[in-house]
């Protein structure tokens, strides 16, 4: 798929409609307040599930191996040693993201100097609970929104939801000339951490898997990095990959092959085929900015990407100091790359249930 930039001017991307392209005019992310250490989550893991799963001691090493020091989390540890029913988790959800995303979006407003009844369009990313009216709805009045500001929001993209919801909000921008578009992520990844499944997939979430928010506010002017481009492949018979198990405790984590092969081996011609339909090769960029699923998801990267070992080193602070944040992960590893003076030619990308990988080609 491919969503904009078919032109291309001066060697750059602008757009199929010869329309500037969507610029990030600020962002910035957010936390919530209870930092868990990751030898405590082990010692967890090992309480809730060393007695009842035999094959415990095999995951054991993943607490080590993850690359992960701490992470943040809206409940504290010990929130998971009584069971939470669905109702419960929710409430929680609503309440604890509305809180970190305007958080996030105060922030991100204030850098650039805007006011919230300037902003257009919102447009929120979020796949780990579900709220209905939406979060944006309900952010409406908390933030001071206009009344006829547009809102799109986006469930179900995963960890992709990151690079995908920032390439739909840039589509919006293009869409509103003039416009301000707000895009907003959170996830709470923690509250899907159920005590009862004992499956492989929900041990391994609880060494990786962590909450966080971000916002990013998009214009049409200034020189801010550009959104050049951006698309998107699903590869066939791929539904299996990762998602949600519905149980009537919460949502569980699917994980049904090994993703670090797939990254490395599947990942790099699809991506080619996305930089080519923009008239450019993998030599033409400066760098990458990836979502740091796992450590061997960021070796799997730096193979797929012919990267020597230790080039994602931001990608992999993030995962050190927060863990895996899904849609929310890279956004702070733009923030703290951009933070670090990021400039020339680089490709975003993220991959997410469907199984899919989304692209953002961004111009710093």
């Amino acid at each position: 798929m491919q969503t904009s930039a078919e032109q291309v001017v001066d060697g750059r991307p602008v757009g199929k409609t010869g329309a500037p392209p969507a610029r990030i005019a600020a962002m910035a992310t957010a936390s919530p307040r209870h930092m868990i250490r990751q030898e405590d989550v082990a010692a967890m893991a090992a309480g809730m599930f060393g007695g009842r799963l035999p094959e415990f001691d095999r995951y054991r090493p993943a607490y080590v191996n993850a690359g992960i020091d701490t992470r943040y989390s809206c409940v504290p540890l010990d929130w998971h040693d009584t069971p939470h029913g669905w109702a419960e988790r929710s409430a929680l959800f609503v309440d604890s993201a509305l809180a970190l995303l305007e958080e996030a979006a105060r922030r991100c407003l204030a850098e650039a100097y805007v006011l919230p009844e300037e902003v257009d369009a919102v447009v929120t990313v979020c796949t780990t609970g579900i709220a209905t009216p939406s979060l944006d709805a309900r952010l409406l009045d908390r933030l001071g929104l206009r009344r006829d500001v547009v809102r799109l929001p986006i469930f179900g993209l995963g960890c992709a939801g990151g690079v995908l919801g920032l390439a739909r909000a840039a589509d919006l921008t293009r869409a509103l000339p003039g416009g301000k578009v707000l895009f907003l992520a959170v996830e709470l990844c923690t509250l899907t951490f159920r005590p009862d499944d004992a499956s492989k997939s929900n041990v391994i979430a609880t060494a990786l898997f962590g909450d966080g928010a971000a916002a990013v506010l998009l214009d049409a002017g200034g020189d801010g990095p550009a959104i050049a481009a951006s698309g998107e492949h699903t590869w066939p018979a791929s539904l299996d990959v990762m998602g949600w198990d519905v149980a009537d405790d919460g949502l569980g984590v699917i994980f049904s092959r090994d993703i670090p092969t797939l990254v490395e081996r599947d990942l790099r011609p699809v991506a080619d085929a996305f930089l080519a339909r923009s008239g450019l090769r993998g030599a033409d960029l400066d760098g990458l900015v990836c979502h740091p699923g796992g450590t061997k998801v960021v070796a799997a990267l730096e193979r797929a990407f012919d990267l020597a070992p230790g080039t994602l080193a931001e990608e992999r602070a993030v995962l050190r100091d927060h863990g895996n944040m899904s849609s929310v992960t890279i956004l702070h590893v733009l923030a703290r790359k951009l933070r670090r003076g990021l400039r020339g030619r680089h490709l975003a990308t993220a991959l997410g249930p469907g199984f899919t990988a989304g692209f953002v080609l961004l111009d710093c």
